[in-house]
């Protein structure tokens, strides 16, 4: 008798330890009822022909459900099993309805910022599309949701999410996370790779090499993409751990930037370690840096600092800055800047108009140069900054002198010396003025009066009086006769009508009346 063919159930499970292995639930044939039964399963990818059968055979009792092993991941593939009594060998039931099922897309991965503070940059979750019988929809689980159907072959990702699964809509589900999940905890650096390094292999390959520490580690995985490139364009491949080196495929763009992101994956979450920027291909640098200046350091001394050229401008690793200055008329003057430093201080410069440009460069040549900038440096030599201050203190130190002079009366010996007597007497002096009248000997002025000497008077002869020349009448303007002495005072003219205050001498006494100036002054002796 030829048995029934057996029922196998739509959901298959896959273990959580290796997503590769494939549990598929069956139950026996309805007839013959109560008899034990010898049943036999294989399996086969979409799209081919061959079987592979499964060995051993399988009975129904005790029941025990069918295991399938190294299977491929993301592929579709088809079952089948039949069944025939224990002691019949050669009479073999009909093979069951081929049952389809598609293993799990578990070659997923994050793209955009996995560790560190985000700041509300998206993060995408990506998934490969399988070579052979894609499923139509999948299924996305986040801690506390699912959303299905999803449509290959990528998915948002919550900013606090702590892992991430992904399975094909219709798997069986179960309570806890599906089987094809990330964890997405960070761990601590001690736990990432370190020494990663690029080369460049061949003409278009990248050769990528790196160290990992002792420890319990599932995969490396290593990504890269273009800079500016989408999220979508991330592009990764797995390794398991013993391997520390890798030969990127694909091919690399002369001149555009790629980063390479080296990550260690272990059953606690993520350790990635520093993305390397390389260039599969270096060229000159597109455009130069842009300028600008910084408050003197120190003061006098023009400061200037610049900014980095963006990595598709620069086309390949930075070697050093070149700083060019040009003053006036005079030929420009470069110097060469470490490519770590983006300031610099010009104590040499020049004063005048002054304009300055920093150009970048790279193994492959030196780039135009950035925007200029313009300067109008003044004149800060110390023969200049000193001069006014000089001037300045012997201002003030000569007012002080003639003020303290002025006010002593220290000066007046010197008024005395340097002007002209009549410019300081109070009281002009007839004799210096010499208006409209000749040359005249200074006549001594009479003595007011007061005590005169007692004079002694002798008789003696009178002399014959002779008439003093007439002179010729002076011009003036009357100021001077009224300061000049009256004829009287000068015994010029001879007695006067009016009152005396003293009796007139007798004619014998007339020799002791004229005594001259010069016999006054001796008897007064």
């Amino acid at each position: 008798m030829k048995p029934d063919a057996p029922r196998l159930f739509p959901d298959v499970d896959f273990s959580e330890d290796d997503p590769l292995e494939a549990t598929v639930q069956w139950t026996p044939p309805a007839w013959p009822p109560h008899k034990a039964l010898v049943c036999q399963f294989h399996y086969r990818r979409c799209q081919e022909m061959a079987w592979t059968l499964l060995e051993p055979e399988v009975r129904s009792i005790p029941l025990a459900p069918v295991e399938i092993q190294d299977l491929a991941l993301a592929t579709g593939y088809e079952v089948s099993g039949r069944c025939r009594m224990e002691r019949e060998e050669d009479l073999w039931g009909e093979w069951s309805p081929v049952l389809p099922f598609q293993t799990l897309p578990s070659d997923m991965w994050i793209s955009g910022k996995l560790c560190g503070p985000r700041g509300g940059q998206e993060r995408l979750l990506l998934w490969k599309a399988p070579g052979h019988c894609p499923p139509r929809q999948y299924r996305v689980c986040f801690p506390g949701a699912c959303q299905e159907p999803v449509a290959c072959c990528s998915h948002d990702v919550p900013a606090r999410a702590e892992w991430v699964g992904l399975s094909v809509a219709g798997a069986h589900a179960t309570s806890r996370p599906p089987l094809a999940n990330l964890s997405l905890a960070c761990l601590g650096p001690g736990s990432a790779p370190h020494g990663v390094a690029v080369g460049i292999a061949g003409s278009t390959g990248l050769l990528v090499t790196w160290q990992q520490d002792p420890g319990e580690l599932r995969e490396h995985v290593v990504d890269w993409a273009s800079d500016g490139a989408p999220l979508q364009d991330l592009a990764w491949v797995r390794l398991p751990p013993g391997n520390l080196s890798t030969l990127l495929p694909g091919r690399f763009e002369a001149g555009v930037p790629y980063r390479i992101t080296v990550t260690a994956v272990s059953p606690g979450g993520l350790a990635p370690a520093p993305s390397v920027w390389v260039f599969g291909e270096e060229l000159a640098p597109l455009a130069g840096p842009a300028l600008w200046r910084l408050q003197d350091a120190p003061p006098g001394t023009p400061a200037v600092a610049w900014g980095e050229v963006p990595r598709r401008q620069l086309r390949g690793r930075l070697s050093h800055y070149t700083l060019c200055a040009q003053s006036g008329t005079r030929p420009s003057v470069c110097m060469n800047v470490s490519g770590s430093i983006q300031n610099i201080s010009l104590p040499g410069l020049p004063w005048g108009p002054c304009e300055l440009w920093v150009t970048a460069s790279t193994i492959a040549g030196q780039g135009p140069p950035g925007p200029s900038l313009r300067l109008h440096l003044p004149d800060n030599t110390l023969k200049w900054k000193v001069l006014p201050g000089v001037l300045l203190l012997w201002g003030l130190l000569l007012t002080a002198c003639g003020v303290s002079l002025a006010m002593s009366g220290r000066c007046l010996p010197l008024r005395h010396k340097v002007l002209p007597r009549w410019v300081w007497e109070k009281v002009p002096d007839p004799a210096n003025s010499r208006s409209g009248q000749p040359h005249l000997e200074e006549v001594p002025q009479a003595q007011p009066p007061g005590d005169l000497p007692v004079l002694e008077v002798e008789e003696v002869e009178p002399l014959p009086v002779r008439e003093p020349p007439r002179a010729s009448t002076p011009l003036d303007s009357g100021y001077e006769k009224h300061f000049l002495p009256t004829p009287e005072e000068l015994g010029l003219l001879g007695p006067h009508p009016g009152p005396r205050l003293w009796p007139e001498p007798t004619p014998g006494r007339e020799r002791d009346a004229h005594l001259t100036d010069e016999d006054t002054e001796a008897q007064r002796g």
